[in-house]
């Protein structure tokens, strides 16, 4: 396989959690679910041979973006994730440049641990928020307080990071404005660079789902929605930061450019529990328990559950679905242009040169648009 020369980034996962958010059906354990089968000290271990191998594989070389997520890696403490980035950059290595960045949970930080990052060459963190509602965390099942995102937020910038993300989540169930408005009051009170907004999903198996089933909490509002959408949009663009993706704002220059990289088409290898790779034309991914991984990766195999080589079509298909949902849009020459005029015609997507991007209007519609360009 011969892997493109485009940006190339690392994703590693660290599948801990202290407790189990309502909505969550991410790859994570609690530490009652895991017993004493898997440990954030043999995770480290495991994590460190899985980069050995990896550095040797076709396509690797070094990151210009490293990306750590969850799970909540900051539960590794500042001393883990530095030797996590220092197996990063001893392995694969890592670019002088790169934008490196941790996610963390607001309640397992402090002014210490952002400056312990700082000196590991972290130079991006990104908080979840969620939402500044005590009530609206309840329902989510969120452990952290309201203000605690907030405050961490400041602290990070203080103890030097430029780039500070905070995470929400909009259209809980029973969610009121005000509770949003109140959010985003204090996002911008606390002076981040970005800011990525998703509304929630409910997804199958969660606790949130079994709630809404059984009738205890309303389900979700597709115009609750779209309304607090715009709500998010309009309190962000007055404050100067710009869309440059559905669901992610930025100040000039905030961009989170790992994710650039899978919207973009890029390459990286994900590593840890679960994680899913992309180089080239081969997308594969880890086996998800953190034991089983650390078993492999123990007799010298890569721990990958499955692997499959994408033709043509499907990388076309790729990206096209996550190409479109940047404001860049896609060159008019990859897409249909029947398709194209007819969403034109509604107001849906426009032309700007020879791209062509989504309007205002397109972005609330993007996955249903992309549908139609793939499956005309």
């Amino acid at each position: 396989m011969q892997a493109k020369l485009t940006p190339f980034g690392v994703y590693v996962h660290v599948p801990f959690c202290s407790s189990r958010c309502g909505y969550c059906d991410f790859n994570t354990y609690t530490p009652g679910e895991l017993g004493s089968s898997a440990s954030p000290e043999s995770y480290l271990d495991a994590l460190e041979v899985e980069l050995e191998l990896a550095a040797a594989s076709p396509g690797v070389r070094p990151a210009d973006t490293v990306f750590v997520g969850g799970g909540t890696p900051s539960m590794l403490g500042a001393d883990g994730l530095t030797r996590l980035l220092n197996a990063v950059r001893n392995t694969i290595g890592i670019s002088n440049t790169a934008e490196v960045t941790t996610e963390a949970n607001p309640e397992s930080t402090s002014p210490e641990f952002f400056a312990a990052l700082r000196a590991a060459g972290f130079t991006r963190v990104s908080l979840g928020m969620q939402s500044a509602s005590e009530r609206v965390l309840r329902i989510l099942e969120r452990r952290h307080t309201p203000g605690r995102a907030f405050d961490a937020a400041k602290e990070a910038r203080k103890e030097g990071f430029a780039h500070v993300n905070l995470d929400i989540i909009y259209g809980t169930p029973t969610e009121t404005d005000d509770e949003l408005k109140l959010t985003l009051e204090r996002t911008l009170d606390a002076g981040v660079d970005h800011v990525s907004a998703y509304s929630l999903i409910v997804e199958d198996g969660t606790a949130m789902a079994r709630k809404v089933r059984k009738g205890e909490l309303p389900p979700p509002d597709e115009d609750v929605y779209a309304d607090r959408y715009w709500m998010i949009d309009a309190a962000l663009t007055s404050a100067g930061y710009h869309w440059y993706e559905v669901s992610n704002w930025a100040l000039k220059g905030g961009e989170c450019q790992h994710n650039l990289g899978y919207w973009r088409d890029g390459d990286w290898w994900g590593a840890g529990p679960g994680a899913h790779s992309h180089i080239g034309d081969q997308r594969f991914f880890n086996v998800k328990h953190p034991a089983r991984y650390a078993s492999i990766l123990a007799a010298g195999d890569l721990p990958i559950e499955a692997r499959e080589t994408l033709s043509p079509q499907e990388r076309y298909e790729e990206r096209v679905m996550l190409g479109l949902r940047l404001k860049e849009g896609l060159p008019t020459s990859e897409l249909n242009e029947t398709v194209v005029a007819s969403k034109v015609a509604l107001g849906l997507l426009k032309h700007e040169g020879s791209r062509v991007t989504l309007t205002d209007k397109g972005r609330l519609l993007a996955d249903a648009l992309i549908a139609d360009l793939l499956f005309p």
